[in-house]
């Protein structure tokens, strides 16, 4: 039996390419999805399931935006809100061990310097370090 573990829940929600990569488009403002479909070069019909799961599990909304035809948008959920930290460390991440040469996405803060996002302590407000932490509980199997 394996371990229990929120990072394997959370993976069956959101730990497939193309469910990702609509997140990442939401995010970013494009929300109807001719334009997710187009900037991720997911297949309409990939697409199509990824954005029904996505709303069934409470990450995004579909709203309408237009009655005739019906169009709908999709917009964040919090829960969906929540995941933002989760792509911008994983972007990062993929900045510096995978991407070749200058990131292709760059944002900057709100304090005016490029942003580099990083995981800190709630409670202290340093950088959290694998070294720098200790289990406490764990599930056992």
């Amino acid at each position: 039996m394996p371990r229990e573990c929120s990072i394997a829940n959370a993976l069956e929600v959101v730990g497939e390419k193309w469910s990702l990569l609509a997140m990442r488009e939401v995010f970013w403002g494009v929300r109807r999805f001719d334009q997710i479909a187009r900037n991720t070069g997911a297949s309409r019909d990939i697409l199509a399931a990824r954005l029904r799961k996505l709303v069934e599990v409470g990450l995004l909304e579909r709203v309408p935006y237009e009655e005739h035809p019906p169009r709908y948008e999709y917009v964040l959920t919090e829960a969906g809100r929540g995941l933002h930290a989760v792509l911008l460390t994983l972007m990062d991440w993929g900045d510096r061990y995978v991407t070749r040469g200058e990131p292709p996405t760059v944002w900057e803060h709100d304090c005016g310097q490029v942003l580099e996002p990083q995981v800190t302590c709630a409670h202290c407000a340093r950088p959290v370090e694998t070294d720098g932490m200790r289990l406490i509980r764990a599930h056992r199997v």
